[in-house]
């Protein structure tokens, strides 16, 4: 089969070849599937650079999760052939192939209500959302939340879920192009941060009061304009730092205006708490079914166009996800 494979550290498009592999085999407990759609994700990039948390061994393939068709069962799994599921392949094969395997107890049925892209999209961003908002900040109707990188993969799932949730969203982008997709995603006010005074103009539209949650995908200079804007007993999601800059709080600040700031990891829930991964999957599936949340979807990408795609990823000039179709090779 086809498979992106990574041998050094790098670039995204200078380090992803795309080579002849052998077709995986299911082991014990494992499903083989016929990748359908491979969200890009930001890890995958920081897997390229070397700089993710975890370290696969060299050489491996990127792709964190996917969409895709049971093929076969391993010996001992659960699974039908034929079944369409969304499933994160063990590195260090990952998703970015025509064929992966994965564990059968961690993959879940694809929601219906979406087409492949759209369901390959909605699992760890809208996880990461869902767990943020609801579990770590307890996000409240009528609440004012500030979304940074608005029309991004993650920020764009925030958005959604925010406004499910019943909160007004502010969300926070770079240009007039992601300004236009914030606001068509439901955001009630657009903040260009190139442009526009992010703290006065938070404050101005919240009475003074400033957000009641934050949800921080991008860290350095966001941060530190969103402890500046932040609500009494407000709090601060740190998600993730994709502006490459991690920033060090002042806890005499968080003191002083009695704020909190709330680390989330979403992959700890896997283990420590699977049964609130399902949960969270089937609230995610509903609010899918209703139209209330669809995975904003950036480009449908060939197999050939991974590298690049997860290049515009890792430099932050995407919006929306971005996804990879193998199948749009063979249509062609």
């Amino acid at each position: 089969m086809k498979a992106w494979r990574v041998s050094a550290n790098g670039e995204p498009r200078e380090v992803m070849r795309l080579e002849e592999v052998p077709d995986p085999e299911p082991g014990p407990g494992q499903l083989l599937l016929r990748v359908r759609a491979a969200n890009v994700n930001f890890p995958d990039a920081l897997l390229c650079r070397g700089h993710y948390q975890v370290r696969p061994p060299l050489p491996f393939t990127p792709g964190v999760e996917i969409c895709g068709e049971v093929l076969a069962v391993g010996e001992g799994a659960t699974g039908a052939v034929g079944q369409r599921v969304l499933a994160q392949p063990p590195l260090p094969d990952g998703g970015f192939a025509e064929y992966a395997v994965a564990d059968a107890r961690s993959v879940r049925p694809a929601p219906e209500a979406l087409d492949d892209a759209e369901a390959a999209a909605l699992h760890i961003g809208y996880q990461t959302g869902w767990f943020g908002l609801h579990r770590r900040a307890r996000l409240q109707a009528g609440e004012t939340l500030l979304v940074h990188a608005a029309a991004g993969g993650v920020g764009s799932a925030a958005v959604q879920l925010g406004k499910a949730a019943g909160a007004r969203v502010i969300g926070v982008v770079g240009g007039a192009d992601k300004a236009r997709i914030a606001r068509e995603l439901g955001c009630d006010l657009v903040l260009d941060r190139r442009t526009d005074d992010l703290v006065a103009e938070v404050k101005n539209a919240t009475g003074g009061r400033g957000a009641d949650v934050v949800y921080d995908p991008v860290g350095g200079d966001a941060y530190a304009k969103s402890v500046k804007c932040i609500a009494f007993e407000g709090r601060i999601v740190v998600v993730g730092f994709a502006s490459g800059a991690i920033p060090s709080p002042a806890l005499n600040h968080a003191l002083v205006k009695n704020y909190s700031v709330l680390g989330l990891h979403w992959g700890l829930y896997n283990t420590k708490d699977p049964a609130a991964v399902d949960a969270c999957h089937e609230e995610l599936t509903k609010l899918a079914a209703q139209g209330v949340v669809r995975p904003l979807i950036g480009g449908r990408i060939p197999l050939a166009g991974a590298a690049e795609a997860v290049q515009r990823v890792a430099d932050g000039t995407s919006t929306g996800r971005l996804v990879v179709l193998p199948g749009l090779e063979e249509a062609r």
